[in-house]
């Protein structure tokens, strides 16, 4: 038997400060093992990362904003420095056409009880299918005016 597919719709977001790892960084590289998370609850998140599951690269900073589309490249990986901290190989996806700014998912109602709102400073968390679907959408309007 092959190996068993992800759920459909299964995806997550990564935030990162543009200064110190941007995706223009990973589209140059290739590859990026993303570690150094030490939240508890971002930790849960990433350790239930699977390959092939579709990320959102959200620059935090001055930008605030979902710029890029990645995908998981390996599962979650123990720190051999402390076996509690774990990481996953990333490869860059799609560059979005339009980056879907903080200012504009705060205008979606929709949107509003999602941990990017709720929880500013949690760095991996879920996107279900219906917000990955109204994200999509965003990126492909025009730049909003509160953006």
């Amino acid at each position: 038997m092959g190996k068993k597919a992800n759920p459909v719709g299964r995806a997550w977001l990564f935030k990162e400060e543009p200064t110190h790892y941007s995706y223009d960084d990973l589209e140059r590289d290739g590859e990026a093992l993303w570690d150094g998370i030490a939240n508890n609850l971002a930790l849960k998140h990433l350790r239930e990362v699977q390959p092939g599951d579709r990320i959102l690269y959200y620059h935090t900073g001055k930008e605030r904003a979902i710029v890029g589309e990645m995908t998981a490249a390996s599962a979650p990986m123990s720190d051999p420095a402390d076996p509690k901290l774990v990481g996953v190989k990333v490869k860059p996806g799609r560059r979005w056409k339009q980056p879907v700014t903080l200012g504009r998912i705060k205008h979606e109602p929709s949107l509003k009880d999602w941990e990017l709102l709720r929880i500013s400073r949690l760095s991996v968390m879920p996107v279900s299918p219906e917000q990955m679907m109204l994200l999509e959408k965003l990126a492909q309007e025009p730049r909003h005016k509160d953006s």
